[in-house]
């Protein structure tokens, strides 16, 4: 008897780790890269860059580029001015200015809030982009506020999510 009901637990235990792969494997995108780096003592300086680097191997995907930023509640602003610089391999550093809203007076912060610290992830204007060249690309973020330095910002960075078709 025993034999029977440890061959039932042991179809019941494949039968759920196989459901669980399969819903894992049914991913409509795979994160690529995430990046995020502390701000020193949460006050971001003009001339300290947010930066890392990430490999590009499918040019002919998609991916969605977000802006990733973390900060207190105490943060003065709705929202924050930064210059976002791309180098693709082969290629001299490309900046673009971005003005990232972070909340409203009527709805508060937006992004995932836990006591006095707030997530927000958004996409950048003009995602979902099409790496041309395969390779190591590199990213650098400075904030261009008129603070300086810019208090209450506790980290910055980039995710890339590769959408599959």
């Amino acid at each position: 008897m025993y034999f029977k009901n440890h061959d039932y637990s042991v179809r019941k235990i494949v039968l759920i780790i196989a459901i669980i792969s399969m819903i894992l494997s049914g991913c409509t995108s795979m994160d690529v890269f995430e990046k995020n780096n502390s701000i020193p003592k949460q006050a971001w300086n003009a001339d300290f860059a947010s930066e890392g680097s990430f490999d590009i191997s499918d040019t002919t995907a998609s991916y969605n580029v977000y802006l990733v930023l973390r900060h207190t509640d105490a943060y003065l602003y709705n929202n924050i001015w930064l210059n976002i610089g791309l180098q693709q391999p082969g290629d001299s550093m490309r900046f673009q200015k971005i003005n990232l809203g972070l909340g409203s007076d009527a709805n508060g912060w937006d992004g995932v809030g836990m006591d006095d610290i707030w997530e927000v992830r958004k996409l950048i204007p003009g995602s979902p982009f099409g790496f041309q060249k395969k390779g190591a690309y590199h990213f650098r973020l400075y904030q261009i506020m008129r603070d300086n330095p810019l208090k209450h910002i506790m980290s910055a960075g980039l995710r890339i999510v590769k959408i599959n078709k």
